[in-house]
């Protein structure tokens, strides 16, 4: 029934001539979050490695670092939702984190590994979550130490065709990075729908791009968000109706934590839908 109700939607899309405004104006940056995380191992090499080769050209990851200074990536502060390790990130150092297993029985990798993986493919979108909060785990100058190693680590193997940007909910990692590298590409996330509000929050900040929750945001307010020049991305996004969803709002990059069902959706059933 579900995919009943979707394939009429698209009909729908079409019919309207939609479609074909869509195929005209929009490319969307589809990417795999935590490398497509209801896919695969959540943010492991072998997720990564099973999405490209998938096809997918989009990812997001999340660094955070350890008590002696490594970048490792881990979304939680806590180890405990995918592995047997119950403790915080920051409080171990980078050799006991060696030595954790997730719980499908992958390593845990750190920046410079998946970096390197990246090294030689060329035209592909990251968005690197910097993961500092809370506030106390990254006092002033252990920050500055922190954006400061992400930013080298990050930079020194880009492919030069790639787009690589740094994310982060924590003004104060988007303000430290800035500080350090005025040129770098920032994303500002923000869990609320696009409205006014967060729109001014980019704009208050000199920020370019902005990510926020799909639920609640509306055509008319994307439309705000470009018209004040912003680049729009939207999640979550767990299914292709989702991604239909973001597609018709006009959102320029959409997250997906099953992208590979994404992307084969879409080549089968809305080929008219540009997407890189």
């Amino acid at each position: 029934m579900k995919n009943f109700f979707l394939k009429l939607g698209v009909c729908a899309l079409a019919l309207t001539g939609a479609a074909e405004a869509l195929a005209q104006e929009q490319v969307i940056q589809l990417f795999a979050h935590r490398g497509s995380r209801f896919e695969y191992d959540e943010n492991t090499l072998p997720a990564f490695k099973a999405s490209y080769d998938a096809g997918l050209r989009g990812f997001e990851t999340d660094i955070r670092m350890t008590r002696d200074g490594e970048l490792v990536i881990s979304h939680d502060e806590t180890l405990a939702r995918l592995t047997p390790c119950k403790r915080v990130v920051e409080t171990m150092t980078a050799d006991e984190i060696r030595k954790v297993k997730t719980n499908q029985g992958n390593d845990l990798i750190f920046l410079p590994e998946l970096v390197d993986f990246f090294a030689d493919k060329d035209n592909v979108y990251i968005e690197f979550e910097m993961k500092t909060k809370p506030v106390e785990s990254y006092p002033e100058e252990r920050l500055r130490e922190y954006c400061e190693k992400v930013y080298n680590t990050v930079m020194a193997k880009k492919p030069a065709n790639s787009l690589y940007l740094f994310t982060s909910s924590d003004k104060r990692a988007l303000k430290m990075m800035r500080s350090l590298h005025p040129d770098v590409d920032l994303l500002l996330i923000i869990s609320k729908p696009i409205c006014e509000e967060t729109i001014l929050e980019a704009i208050d900040m000199g920020i370019k791009r902005l990510g926020c929750r799909i639920e609640g945001t509306s055509k008319a307010m994307v439309d705000l968000a470009h018209k004040a020049g912003l680049y729009v991305s939207l999640w979550p996004g767990q299914s292709p109706e989702e991604f239909m969803r973001g597609a018709y709002l006009g959102a320029d990059a959409l997250n997906s934590d099953r992208a590979v069902e994404v992307k084969n959706w879409l080549d089968k059933n809305a080929p008219w839908i540009k997407y890189k």
